[in-house]
């Protein structure tokens, strides 16, 4: 059994402002996805630009910060929202909602999309895998806060969060960027790093952030003001989670489908071949 390391969440006070690791956590996160788009802009025939790599991250900054905090406000937190609506700008107190980061983030890409020419899906699939790792330094944030702990548990690795009780939890949000963040990653770049049909990269990044997600729910401590959504198991993050997983199935589906057959293609090449000879 381990003990939470208390840490200051605030990384840097200098009188007049006060900066959170939160804050950093985040800064980390667009960093990583600058720096790995550009090496993925850098592949022939990307047709990327760092240009666009960089308004790209811009437009998703935007979409994760505005989207995730009214998403938390929308799905989890919206009575206190009625009595504080302050509460939506203190972003560095935590209660960031990752499928409302989705969301803003989709509609950001669409945007973006539509000032460079580029379709919704090849937008996606190019950002799809510069995402996981920011994930991870999210919920490193998260450990930091002290927020986002788990179920009681017995297990050896369990970890007492003095402000929540003496009992030990999962250090769910550890998982959760191990799950969703590294091991997604891993995942999705190697899948990414060779030519797919639109839309196969999303699909997988769907499937695997919703699979993982609703995994993890089951040692996330449910929100106290929601509790379970139903059969006394199910909890709003699994709620969300599902119709991502369906989503992306139905993107592979018809990626795949779509895809043109070369068996085919080679065959009607050599009999013209033969015709012409």
């Amino acid at each position: 059994m381990f003990t939470y390391p208390k840490i200051d969440p605030v990384a840097l006070d200098l009188g007049f402002i006060q900066i959170h690791w939160y804050g950093l956590m985040y800064l980390t996160a667009f960093g990583l996805a600058w720096w790995l788009g550009k090496v993925r802009a850098a592949k022939p025939n990307s047709g990327w630009t760092n240009e666009q790599v960089s308004d790209m991250i811009f437009y998703g900054a935007l979409g994760v910060v505005l989207g995730g905090r009214v998403g938390y406000i929308l799905f989890y937190n919206f009575s206190s929202f009625i009595s504080d609506p302050i509460m939506l700008f203190r972003v560095w107190e935590g209660g960031m909602s990752y499928h409302g980061g989705l969301i803003g983030v989709l509609t950001a890409m669409y945007l973006f999309g539509r000032r460079y020419n580029k379709t919704f899906f090849q937008t996606i699939d190019f950002i799809a895998p510069l995402v996981p790792l920011g994930y991870f330094a999210g919920r490193v944030g998260n450990f930091i806060n002290g927020e986002l702990w788990g179920r009681v548990t017995d297990v050896p690795w369990g970890m007492v969060f003095p402000h929540v009780g003496p009992e030990a939890r999962h250090p769910s949000m550890i998982y959760q960027g191990l799950l969703e963040g590294l091991l997604l990653f891993i995942i999705i770049w190697f899948y990414s790093s060779k030519p797919r049909p639109t839309m196969a990269v999303s699909g997988v990044y769907l499937v695997g952030t919703g699979f993982f997600r609703f995994i993890n729910e089951f040692f996330r401590q449910p929100d106290a003001h929601l509790g379970f959504i139903a059969f006394e198991w199910l909890t709003m993050g699994q709620l969300l989670s599902v119709p991502l997983v369906f989503i992306g199935g139905a993107l592979l589906y018809f990626a795949y489908r779509a895809k043109p057959d070369n068996s085919k293609n080679n065959k009607t090449k050599k009999s013209t071949k033969k015709l012409n000879s």
